[in-house]
């Protein structure tokens, strides 16, 4: 199971529709937060959120999309948390996050690592690994993409049956690549049964950002790319001026990525109880698109390989 469940969608501040920037991805029952802005932990109790989460992202340092650590932090001590908790994020987050923990925070019962990462940087994990990019939104700014390792190939039981294979431990290991020996003697090759690789899936998270080539770069093939589209049309030059992006440069970056789907998120309050425009605006250019709102769940199906 792989799941996004957006917990605020709105841009620069809260709205009585939106909070301010977090996303959760939810992948075999752990959970990944992207952002945290304030009052992210209400909203996570709000759309049911595990707080067993132990890793935070965060893109970029503008309180939108950071100063909701300190609460989650408060919050979870209070609860008697005693497990470490892991805070990422670009150049600055040493000093940043854990100024923001030092003035927010009496001393946590729990240990808070704080990292810095830069574009090309790689967090590993059991079943996918993190990868972060560049993003043009201020001088210290980036996105992340969860990438699943590849999946085994389809296992064939019907042949497997046909070659006199019996069904247990034996088909398990060839389908994890042995080479087997049946009693008779004869030995069976994976290639014999097993189709090839097939690909996991790819999340890929924008942050802040104007449209840029390492976005396009780091969505190639994604199965969803969430981008900001703060802005509409109407308000381009805008955009260029504060560093972001409007729907329509959002969906133009997801078509030369060749995504599957579209999610627009980070909306001005102008747009926040009535986004149409920007939807409208999106869909010509990238029909597989939908606008984000908060408690909004979508499930990442595997490709049919």
């Amino acid at each position: 199971m792989l799941s996004v469940t957006f917990l605020g969608t709105s841009a620069a501040r809260p709205t009585v529709e939106r909070n301010v920037s977090a996303t959760a991805i939810v992948r075999e029952g752990e959970t990944l937060l992207f952002e945290c802005g304030e009052g992210t932990q209400r909203q996570m109790m709000r759309y049911g959120v595990s707080f067993t989460l132990s890793d935070v992202f965060v893109t970029h340092f503008h309180a939108d999309h950071f100063l909701g650590i300190v609460g989650l932090v408060r919050t979870l001590g209070l609860q008697g948390r005693t497990e470490p908790m892991r805070l990422y994020g670009p150049k600055g987050a040493r000093r940043v996050l854990g100024a923001a923990l030092t003035l927010g925070v009496e001393r946590a019962p729990f240990e808070v690592d704080v990292e810095e990462l830069k574009p090309g940087d790689t967090v590993e994990r059991h079943g996918y690994r993190v990868l972060v990019f560049d993003t043009e939104h201020g001088r210290a700014s980036v996105g992340y993409a969860l990438v699943e390792h590849q999946r085994l190939g389809r296992f064939d039981p019907e042949k497997a049956r046909a070659l006199g294979i019996p069904e247990g431990p034996l088909w398990g290991r060839i389908h994890k690549g042995e080479t087997i020996q049946l009693p008779d003697g004869r030995s069976v090759e994976p290639a014999e049964l097993v189709g090839p690789p097939r690909s996991g899936r790819k999340v890929v998270y924008s942050g802040d950002t104007r449209p840029c080539e390492s976005v396009v770069r780091a969505a190639e093939g994604a199965d969803l790319l969430i981008h900001e589209a703060t802005f509409g049309d109407e308000e381009k030059d805008r955009a260029k001026e504060t560093e972001h992006s409007t729907a329509t440069e959002a969906a133009q970056v997801a078509l030369a990525a060749r995504a599957r789907k579209l999610v627009l998120h980070h909306l001005s309050a102008r747009y926040s109880a009535d986004a149409d425009v920007l939807l409208q605006q999106a869909k010509a250019v990238f029909p597989e698109t939908v606008v984000a709102r908060d408690g909004m769940t979508i499930e990442v199906a595997f490709r049919e390989d």
